[in-house]
């Protein structure tokens, strides 16, 4: 049995969270993650003004299925003001926590004063935890970077700051928004942030493998890791890192066989929620992180990119375990 931290009394196994991406992990994605052992979710980001101004596909992005638990709805917005109206219409949806992204570094989110670029204004920064905490009826976490850009440095002065504004958890992710993804996440930041305060504090960046996840536990002294771009195309990355925080042992990966199965039950789960069309048009890109590594993965990322039906999918698969075993 894992050890289990809590978070305003939510209790969370000590293995590895999968991080919010937007337009990535929906909820298929997140099913497979948890299937494989995902210890906590968190939705896509969601609009605190899209919500309040009654906005249909964000709505859709607030329901939680029992099987996603625990789960955090994630909310985008730099006015205290809507954070907690939108909090507030949160409530319907039983949310285990409500988390705050104050580290998206994609422009649009940027210009509006939102995501990464509270960084850079800690009183509003404050402020919007704040109001969040005030009308949530589940603990409030907040997800922050290492700072705006590397002469910017703020996350354990900010993870202090937001602690006192009510934040039940500080998620850090390793790298600036300058950075982007680019280079390296910096796990002395996050073990700073760790010491400045005494909340539960979740690391994140450049989880790439069971043992990056123990490295970050070790490094850093956090209380949880987070797995993002390290789940594409491979959700059991979750299954191997409880099995070598348990036991110091991987579990065997997939063969081939069982790796084209996950992609297929991924695919299906896609279609179920959202029409076969769509979810195929969306799977392009996990098709190509499904086969990353494999023999003439280019070739099969060429063939993915005209994916529209569940039988072009299967014959994607099909293929694949065809040519490895006639190679």
């Amino acid at each position: 049995m894992a050890d289990m931290i809590s978070i305003g009394g939510v209790r969370i196994e000590r293995t590895a969270a999968l991080a919010p991406m937007a337009s990535v992990a929906d909820r298929a994605y997140r099913l497979m993650c948890k299937r494989f052992g995902a210890s906590y979710l968190v939705s896509e980001m969601i609009s605190a003004k899209g919500l309040v101004y009654g906005d249909k596909k964000t709505a859709e992005l607030c329901r939680i299925f029992e099987e996603e638990r625990p789960m955090a709805l994630q909310l985008f917005g730099s006015e205290p003001e809507y954070m907690a109206r939108a909090v507030d219409m949160l409530a319907k949806y039983e949310p285990d926590i409500i988390d705050i992204n104050m580290g998206c570094p994609v422009p649009k989110v940027v210009q509006t004063g939102s995501g990464s670029a509270l960084m850079k204004t800690p009183e509003t920064a404050f402020l919007v935890t704040e109001a969040a905490v005030k009308h949530a009826p589940c603990p409030v976490t907040v997800k922050i970077r290492a700072g705006w850009d590397a002469e910017s440095i703020n996350a354990p002065e900010l993870a202090k700051r937001l602690e006192q504004a009510g934040a039940a958890a500080i998620a850090v992710h390793g790298r600036t928004r300058s950075q982007y993804y680019s280079g390296k996440a910096d796990r002395e930041v996050i073990r700073r942030v760790k010491q400045a305060v005494s909340c539960p504090v979740i690391g994140n960046g450049d989880i790439n493998s069971a043992e990056d996840c123990k490295a970050m536990y070790e490094q850093t002294g956090c209380d949880l890791v987070m797995i993002g771009r390290g789940s594409y195309g491979r959700p059991w990355i979750f299954r191997e890192a409880a099995r070598y925080l348990e036991t110091g042992e991987l579990p065997a990966p997939p063969t081939l066989e069982e790796r084209m199965q996950i992609m297929l039950e991924h695919g299906r789960l896609a279609a179920s929620f959202k029409g076969e069309t769509q979810a195929m048009k969306e799977m392009r890109h996990n098709v190509a992180w499904y086969v990353k590594g494999l023999p003439g993965a280019a070739k099969i990322r060429g063939e993915s990119g005209s994916l529209c039906t569940l039988a072009d999918l299967e014959r994607i698969a099909e293929s694949v375990v065809n040519s490895q075993n006639n190679a």
